[in-house]
């Protein structure tokens, strides 16, 4: 299959390791940093830290989309979501979360969203006629 003008990039990122898990303030900023870098537009956010480990759930929403994170600092481990479109630069967005957040490892997957999807179609194989 072919894949043709995606509407958008969509990176999910597993940060195994780093720090300030718990500090929604901080995070916030680093989200922040991230959608400047990538050439976004923030038109708003929301933070919410939940009780016992201190988790966080933080998302922004952008003209061309969103960046969210989950953070289960119990685990050392924070999931984020980066979905771009337009004249955007996602992965300015995964570098500055790496130089911010510190992550020990860090596993990437991408995604083009909405791409038409194509059949190839196969080249055509000339047979000679044999029968004459």
């Amino acid at each position: 299959m072919i894949r043709k003008n995606p509407v958008g990039t969509h990176i999910l990122l597993d940060h195994h390791g780093g720090s300030r898990l718990t500090d929604s303030s901080y995070l916030e900023s680093a989200l922040k940093s991230a959608a400047h870098a990538a050439g976004a537009t923030i038109l708003s956010s929301s933070f919410h830290t939940f009780g016992g480990h201190g988790g966080i759930t933080g998302v922004l929403l952008l003209a061309e989309s969103h960046i969210s994170i989950h953070t289960w600092p119990e685990k050392s481990y924070a999931a984020i979501d980066i979905f771009m479109c337009g004249g955007t630069c996602p992965e300015r967005a995964v570098n500055c979360l790496a130089e911010l957040l510190h992550p020990e490892s860090v596993d990437i997957t991408r995604i083009h969203r909405g791409a038409l999807t194509e059949p190839e179609i196969p080249p055509v194989q000339i047979v000679a006629d044999q029968s004459m």
